[in-house]
């Protein structure tokens, strides 16, 4: 027989884990990496709970993006690894294919300001949640989603023209 406490986090494991996994799924691009990072969330969690509601959402998205962090770091190293084997060997790193608009806006904005865009549209969170992964006040997570919006705003339009200029048109 299952505790209560094991049944309470069977709930939350049930409710959140879409939204987590697709969260990092979203941020890693690969779908087996995140799969482990999300169950690794989970894992966190349940080290860490207490059966209280102190595990809410935020906080597993905070863990998430944590971990995240922690996968880009080293997949920096690994892509900096394959560079200087990749130059020392003579041969070019592959090219990569056309992005939209957007995204090339996104990859050209800071991380800060990408993250707390995602978090916003992508992830549907509130202002105050957003200060809670982010763990800031929520006048600050205020002030730095409209930062973050002004700057996409700003590159658009250069972003567009760029293509445009790739393209030709």
């Amino acid at each position: 027989m299952l505790s209560q406490r094991e049944l309470a986090f069977i709930a939350l494991y049930k409710d959140s884990y879409p939204r987590i996994h697709k969260y990092v799924l979203r941020r890693v691009d690969d779908p087996e990496l995140a799969q482990e990072l999300a169950a690794d969330v989970f894992r966190i969690a349940w080290e860490k709970w207490d059966g209280a509601a102190s595990t809410e959402i935020p906080w597993l998205f905070a863990v998430a993006r944590n971990l995240i962090g922690n996968a880009y770091r080293g997949r920096d190293r690994q892509k900096a690894l394959t560079e200087k084997i990749t130059a020392t060997a003579g041969g070019d790193p592959g090219d990569q294919g056309e992005h939209t608009a957007v995204e090339n806006a996104l990859a050209v904005l800071r991380d800060k300001d990408r993250d707390i865009l995602q978090l916003a549209y992508w992830d549907d969170l509130t202002i105050a949640e957003i200060a809670q992964v982010l763990d800031c006040s929520q006048s600050a997570a205020k002030v730095r989603l409209h930062r973050a919006r002004e700057a996409f705003r700003r590159l658009m339009p250069a972003t567009c023209e760029s293509l445009e200029q790739k393209v030709g048109a």
